[in-house]
């Protein structure tokens, strides 16, 4: 094994394995019904702390923004819909984050020589990961490690979670800074990955309790008056549905009389989006529940609104439905895109999420894509089922393993989906949401130390070897 930092590449080699990287990502976010090809974002990941070994960090920063760049913008296009010019901006920020850990890689390379920095490599990852995701101002989740690998690491992301999942593709990564041969570490990264598929083809959901049937239909900014008709449509179509959900914003305001009207008539609960008005005109973006009888007796605001949209205020707290067929956790849209939203629903028992969700027909159908890939993600973490309706596709009813059991299309206005639900007896958080914090702090006093040792040494610093 070579501890001394590893030799600098020349610009060809950094500008062959950025190209690399960009294709690894592409490949596994397009193709990723195949297996092989979703197996390739740990190949990015490689490639990345490769991209690492330039000589300086100002080279590394450049390169990880425009291969950064390149990755996101082509799968987020539908951001030029909704944005216009200010995607490009939007797309250079998180473009950032991978220009950061490449640069943060390669100092730590610099500083403290090969041995440390592969041990450091995956919470660098995992820390700049996080934060990117959950906790600053334009947080947002997609396009990272798990949400590529669908159907390949459901007990991983049991056990670990989805930052975890990230945490142990970069481990693998830095391996390949360690290990001399490149064929043999190929050989090592290839036996591990159909170690960890096999290990993900027999996935575990916790016990089921009970059973609930939900029936769905997409409605994308309907009338009053043609809700009525769509549900009777519906309940015509699913006779013994237990529950009825249509998407976020399917009302303009509170639940009318007609709605409360058809759940007396019909005897069905109703999960339907609207909004709750607040002081000086402005309003929650809210998910009601309306019982049989005709009353609203649960609502749940939305706990994250969406950045730059007319999207509410965000909800004041959170709390589960006790329903009759168990503890059901209700979140609204983009809400369940952050896992400091949903562990909460699961830490107060939830059994079962349920999501109306707004992606409006113009974004596209890459938007809509991009989307779907959460719900599968956040069921496999926490083994309970979600039903995730939207206004105009991609619906999901998702088991607690993970896996698809029923879906709407895009653009599908008026398709509808019905799926028996077992509810498991609880659901668990998988190990990452300590992991990943603790990631963060780890990547805080990285940066401290690379600071420090620059205004204490400068330019004439020597890279350490270990």
């Amino acid at each position: 094994m070579n501890s001394a930092r590893p030799v600098p590449l020349t610009t060809r080699q950094a500008i062959a394995i950025g190209a690399t990287a960009i294709g690894c990502f592409h490949a596994a976010y397009s193709l990723g019904q195949y297996v092989i090809p979703q197996a390739l974002i740990v190949g990015y990941v490689i490639c990345l702390v490769q991209m690492a070994r330039v000589a300086t960090a100002r080279q590394a920063f450049y390169l990880g923004l425009s291969v950064g760049f390149l990755c996101f913008a082509p799968q987020l296009v539908f951001f030029w819909k909704l944005f216009n010019i200010e995607a490009a901006i939007l797309w250079l920020i998180l473009a950032v984050w991978i220009a950061l850990f490449v640069a943060l890689t390669q100092a730590t390379l610099a500083r403290f020589g090969t041995k440390i920095a592969a041990l450091l490599v995956p919470f660098i990852w995992t820390g700049l990961e996080y934060f990117r995701s959950e906790l600053y101002y334009l947080k947002f989740s997609w396009l990272n490690v798990s949400y590529a690998l669908i159907g390949w690491d459901e007990c991983l992301l049991r056990v670990f979670g989805m930052y975890g999942v990230g945490f142990i593709a970069a481990a693998i990564a830095a391996a390949w800074l360690l290990i001399r041969s490149r064929i043999t570490t190929a050989l090592i990264t290839l036996g591990l990955l159909a170690v960890l598929k096999l290990v993900a083809l027999k996935p575990t959901a916790p016990v089921a309790a009970t059973g609930i049937r939900a029936a769905a239909v997409q409605l994308e900014f309907p009338q009053e008056i043609e809700i009525v008709p769509a549900l009777d449509k519906l309940v015509t179509a699913h006779p013994d549905a237990d529950l009825i959900v249509v998407s976020e914003y399917t009302l303009d305001g509170p639940v009318p009389e007609s709605l409360k009207a058809w759940c007396r008539r019909t005897k069905h609960y109703l999960i339907v989006g609207g909004k709750d008005p607040a002081k000086n005109g402005n309003y929650f973006d809210t998910a009601f529940v309306v019982s049989p009888a005709g009353e609203v007796i649960f609502h749940q605001g939305k706990s994250v609104p969406i950045p730059f949209f007319d999207d509410g205020l965000p909800a004041t707290s959170q709390a589960v439905w006790e329903s009759p067929w168990g503890k059901i956790g209700v979140c609204v849209c983009y809400d369940l895109s952050y896992t400091r939203v949903t562990d909460e629903l699961v830490r107060q028992g939830a059994q079962l999420l349920v999501v109306p969700a707004m992606d409006v027909t113009g974004w596209g159908e890459q938007e809509h894509i991009s989307n779907g890939r959460v719900a599968p993600v956040r069921a496999a973490e926490y083994g309970i089922p979600i039903v995730r309706v939207g206004s105009s596709g991609i619906s999901e009813v998702v088991d607690g393993n993970g896996r698809l059991i029923a879906t709407a299309p895009f653009p599908g206005q008026g398709e509808m989906l019905f799926a028996a639900i077992e509810l498991p007896k609880n659901g668990t958080r998988p190990l990452d949401r300590w992991l990943a914090p603790f990631s963060v702090l780890m990547v805080a006093l990285l940066f401290a130390v690379h600071l420090v040792w620059r205004w204490t040494f400068g330019k004439s610093a020597r890279p350490a070897s270990t």
